[in-house]
């Protein structure tokens, strides 16, 4: 039975040349070769000699290299390792040797010149950086190593022959790639390229923090964010703050789909070369290899990754996983180009396995390729071929899918001709579109033609501007309302034009362009919010994703998770949590304007989206804050108005209090403390907008009470000291956020202050004394009725619900119930205590109500205010059921 050993001799002409010329190897790998060839056992090895100088550095570098080829060779080709196995063995051997050169190098160097020193005296080390598959942990058998060297600061060495930091660092580079590259009798360990560092070879060997920094600033290059998309650094010292410089050159704050014009570019480039060399059956560079694959995952961290940080990844098996979980790849894609780019790999290594040779062109020697077959479990060199091309026409397909080129050229379009020469004479054109006023439109139009900052646009952004305008002249037309509809896509247009990442968004995809457009038609409050965070342009992407109903748990631990990630970045965090609520929030408004969420439906996700964000910041500002003194805090936030009632709108404020119960002597300084870093990660405005406005002066006392009360406090002030309307305000209010416990309590105490007995002369008084005051304090001077403060309305309605709450909750319990102003007009007629017509006449007209302040409110109106005309029943309805209660 043949062994692993021997499976490799006969496949591979490179280890049955090694194994005759250094038998001894065969004897110490006949036991290891069933156990994974790892860091560890690669470590030990190199120990097993001293190694004194550069050439017995050499010498057992390569000695290792020779040991740890057929240890892999073996276990591979012989079935005993996966394709995981493989590449993290050879990463490992490249990385031991990188570590155990750079040591040895830098303590002969400093023996020599000193240890190099910053201006403040701190010692300096190099950071050798390894790139490309070295750096994603997937390093191929024969391949060479890309690397940069890099160093904090300037600076020079403390001995007696003293080098600048720059010099010295030169010179242990030179040292480091000749001790791994350099051909000796014993061979070499890895070819070393440094062609990636800034300015390439003409560029210097090294360059410090500094220097790198200014060099991604004014130099960077596209293709470069995709080279330092897999950076990692393998020695050295200060990588946070290398991570820190290089991180927002790769990774952008927004989302940057000019990613995709740039990869199809390079990749553009790189078929050009193929097929100038004639490399179609390559199967890294030519169609349907293994770049491809490559550059589908990075593409989606490219644009993706500044604001996802769970995409910041080196290795490209590990991001193609998340495209299928996000979204934005189909399973059954992601599993094909994994097949592939597995199966691809495999292939590679059997053809480099024959004669260490760096090479990923196909064999035509037919011996080699049957070889080849049998050992990838093929019957012959033909059943291998046609897998091997379904593989590649599977990457071909969905690499096409992802990096189909936009439809940027509108120089066929029929109204290209319009946009921007044409403006001058366009009111004919724009009538036969079906625009209402087309003079205007023209006058629109030729402003922003005229305007400084389309002239001002950088040439890229110009060619994507001038590209979307003639579609989008034609989505616009197609709307009911096209001339309101184009002054709202102008503004949109006006607001991105110098964000080129949005700009190719839409040139992208063409899906999305009709969806903002619909949108824009739609809602005037959708399109100025639209117009204000245009990042949410990214979520029309999906259809799929754009209409689902939200898992708040699920999302709700996601949030947690981005936020972890975000560790101690406070500004960051704050971004992150606006940034999801305007998503959600977006969601919501598309699903609202294609009519798929009654009010009351939407009401309950807005509301339940603040729970999620109140209790998230919640638990993150308790983390940051240095004060804390137990694991989780014993607070609780409570919800009141309509948090509270789970009536929120999309621009609702928050009533909220806040109360705790710990009996640690400090627990006063420590929760004010809390509600205060709470209150200011809600109110603050970031770059990311506001977060929400809050209310805190239903807190006992109100805005002359203490920020944060005791449950016992709470307790007592409402039992002796809470005025009525206090009262009123509390049959509205729950738990939100916080400790359950408390949650419990609060909800003890307040099922015990609303089934309070009252007096009813009294209770009726303070009710209407303080509708009067409502009143007075928002007069209505015009002829409209105002849906909300006007006699018959909906405060009306909701005194009304909420003095029958605090007037008959002694008797009926069920009263007390968080359940919602409808459904307590429908109990209280069940419970005989008004009558049940009015109540089904009453909540009709409070549905009536709100459904129509909510699409007064879409359309941007200041007041929800209507003819009485329009509804004089439903003001009836309220009238004849306020004087039943009230008179």
């Amino acid at each position: 039975m043949s062994t692993p050993l021997d499976i490799a001799a006969q496949f591979s002409r490179y280890s049955r040349n090694l194994l005759a010329k250094a038998p001894q190897i065969r004897d110490e790998l006949h036991d290891a070769v069933h156990q994974p060839c790892n860091k560890s056992t690669m470590q030990d090895w190199l120990q097993g000699e001293p190694i004194s100088d550069e050439t017995s550095l050499k010498t057992r570098l390569r000695q290792l290299r020779e040991r740890a080829m057929v240890w892999i060779m073996a276990r591979d080709l012989a079935g005993l390792a996966d394709l995981n196995e493989v590449v993290s063995s050879v990463t490992a051997l490249a990385e031991v040797a990188v570590e155990t050169a750079y040591h040895h190098l830098y303590r002969q160097l400093t023996e020599q010149y000193g240890v190099p020193r910053a201006e403040n005296g701190d010692a300096q080390q190099l950071i050798v950086i390894g790139m490309g598959k070295l750096g994603g942990e997937e390093l191929n058998v024969s391949s060479d190593i890309d690397l940069i060297f890099v160093y904090p600061e300037d600076g020079q060495t403390d001995g007696s022959t003293a080098l600048s930091n720059h010099e010295f660092f030169t010179r242990l580079g030179r040292k480091l790639i000749s001790a791994i590259s350099k051909h000796t009798a014993d061979g070499f360990v890895f070819r070393v390229d440094m062609r990636l560092r800034p300015y390439g070879d003409s560029g210097p060997l090294v360059s410090s923090f500094a220097m790198l920094e200014e060099y991604f600033i004014t130099q960077g290059r596209e293709w470069e964010r995709y080279a330092w998309v897999k950076a990692k650094p393998l020695t050295g010292e200060r990588h946070g703050d290398l991570d820190r410089l290089v991180k927002p050159f790769v990774y952008r704050k927004y989302l940057d789909f000019g990613a995709f014009g740039s990869m199809r570019d390079l990749h553009a480039q790189i078929r050009r070369e193929v097929a100038r060399r004639e490399l179609a059956d390559n199967i890294k560079l030519g169609p349907g290899g293994i770049r491809e694959v490559e550059f589908i995952g990075q593409v989606f961290q490219l644009i993706r990754g500044g604001k996802l940080p769970q995409l910041q990844l080196r290795s490209t098996r590990a991001v193609l996983p998340l495209l299928a979980r996000q979204g934005w790849l189909p399973q059954t894609a992601v599993d094909e180009l994994l097949a592939a780019y597995t199966f691809l790999r495999n292939l590679e290594h059997r053809l480099q396995y024959l004669d260490d040779q760096q090479t990923q062109n196909l064999t035509r020697n037919p011996d080699d390729l049957a070889a080849i077959a049998g050992n990838m479990g093929f019957p012959d060199s033909e059943a291998f071929l046609q897998e091997l091309e379904r593989h590649r026409q599977h990457v071909t397909r969905h690499f096409e899918q992802v990096f189909v080129a936009p439809q940027s050229d509108q120089t066929q379009h029929p109204l290209r001709a319009l946009w921007p020469d044409g403006l001058s004479d366009c009111s004919d054109k724009l009538t036969q579109l079906g625009f209402g006023d087309p003079a205007s439109a023209c006058q629109h139009l030729q402003a922003l033609a005229d305007s400084g900052r389309y002239k001002g646009l950088p040439a890229a952004n110009r060619q994507r501007f001038d590209a979307l305008m003639p579609p989008l002249l034609e989505m616009t037309a197609r709307q009911s309302n096209p001339d309101l509809t184009l002054e709202r896509v102008l503004r949109l247009m006006e607001a991105i034009a110098r964000r080129g990442s949005y700009l190719a968004l839409l040139l992208e995809y063409p899906q999305t362009l009709h969806q903002v457009v619909r949108m824009m038609s739609a809602s005037q409050w959708a399109a100025e919010y639209l117009t204000r965070y245009p990042i949410l342009l990214d979520e029309l992407l999906d259809a799929r994703l754009l209409y689902a109903e939200p898992d708040w748990p699920t999302l709700q631990r996601e949030l947690d998770q981005l936020l972890q990630q975000l560790g101690d970045d406070t500004e960051r965090q704050m971004d992150a949590l606006r940034q999801f609520k305007n998503a959600q929030t977006f969601h919501l408004l598309a699903q609202d304007l294609a009519g798929l969420l009654p009010l009351e439906k939407l009401s309950d996700h807005l509301s339940a989206l603040a729970d999620v964000l109140l209790a998230v910041t919640l638990q993150h500002c308790w983390q940051q804050l240095k004060t804390r003194h137990r694991e989780s805090p014993a607070f609780a936030i409570i919800g009141y108005g309509k948090l509270g009632g789970k009536e929120l709108g999309y621009a609702s404020d928050l009533d909220i209090i806040f109360l705790y119960q710990d009996d640690d002597e400090r627990a006063a300084e420590i929760y004010a403390r809390l509600a205060q870093r709470l209150n200011g990660w809600l109110n603050s405005m970031t770059s990311a907008g506001l977060l929400y406005e809050t209310d805190l002066r239903l807190r006992p006392n109100g805005a002359a009470g203490l920020l944060v009360s005791t449950v016992e406090a709470f307790d007592v002030y409402q039992e002796k000291d809470a005025w009525t309307w206090e009262h009123q305000a509390l049959t509205r209010a729950r738990f939100v956020a916080g400790m359950p416990e408390i949650g419990r309590q609060f909800d003890t105490i307040r099922q015990r202050i609303l089934s309070k007995q009252r007096d009813l002369p009294d209770l009726r008084a303070d009710v209407l004394s303080m509708r009067q005051k409502m009143l007075d304090g928002h007069p209505n001077h015009s002829d409209l009725f105002d849906l909300k403060h006007d006699r018959g309305g909906i405060i009306d309605v909701e005194f009304i619900v909420q003095y029958l709450i605090l007037a008959h909750s002694w008797q009926h319990p069920e009263l007390t119930g968080n359940i919602g102003n409808l459904a307590l007009l429908g109990l209280a007629g069940k419970l005989g205590l008004i009558p049940a017509e009015l109540a089904t006449r009453c909540s009709e007209a409070y549905r009536s109500y709100r459904q129509r302040q909510h699409q007064l409110r879409l359309q941007g109106d200041r007041y929800a205010r209507l003819s009485r005309n329009e509804i004089a029943e439903h003001i009836k309805s309220v009238t004849d059921l306020w004087s039943y209660v009230f008179v």
